[in-house]
């Protein structure tokens, strides 16, 4: 689907789904937003691997959404499906908002925001939700201004680690079937 919209000055903005082509200009603006957001950090490979795993599965449970002007790609925005136990069905986790700052204030965020609030529609989600940077004003000015609301949770986060006792196990059957496929390789 490809939405086109008037902004300021008379020019057309088109909102359609992200593709592979687009993918250097897509990690040009995740450096942009990391820039701004602490939690993160700029790893250009690893945006490129994450954004190609967004656009291989872009349609049923997750998509890239690009706004597009004067030929270019200005801006961005991710959506993806997961399953809520508080709404009984399919939230909308909304992330990567992010336009060009050469093109902000003219009402392509909210138009992003649109399209991806209608995709999400579309399949069938009863909650959207996002996580923003507590230091980026600007974009919490934003969201608020759109009808977003803040919730009293808070946002937690931690590397996947095994415990000591699995590691061990997992070390010693690493260990195990090392030592298998050497007396196997040897015979």
């Amino acid at each position: 689907m490809r939405l086109q919209l008037q902004v300021a000055l008379n020019m057309v903005v088109a909102i359609r789904n992200a593709r592979h082509e687009d993918l250097t200009t897509l990690v040009a603006l995740l450096k942009q937003l990391f820039a701004i957001e602490t939690d993160f950090t700029i790893d250009v490979e690893r945006h490129y691997r994450g954004l190609a795993l967004m656009l291989d599965g872009c349609g049923k449970h997750r998509c890239v959404k690009v706004a597009e002007a004067e030929g270019a790609v200005v801006g961005m925005g991710a959506a993806q499906l997961l399953i809520s136990t508080a709404e009984g069905g399919a939230v909308a986790l909304i992330e990567d908002i992010v336009i060009d700052s050469q093109w902000r204030q003219k009402g392509i965020g909210r138009q992003m925001m649109n399209s991806l609030e209608q995709w999400a529609l579309e399949h069938g989600v009863t909650r959207l939700q996002l996580l923003a940077d507590r230091t980026n004003f600007a974009a919490l000015d934003f969201y608020d201004r759109i009808g977003w609301l803040p919730t009293k949770m808070i946002c937690l986060r931690r590397k996947p680690r095994l415990p000591k006792s699995s590691a061990k196990a997992s070390s010693k059957a690493s260990a195990k079937a090392s030592a298998k496929a050497s007396a196997k390789a040897s015979e």
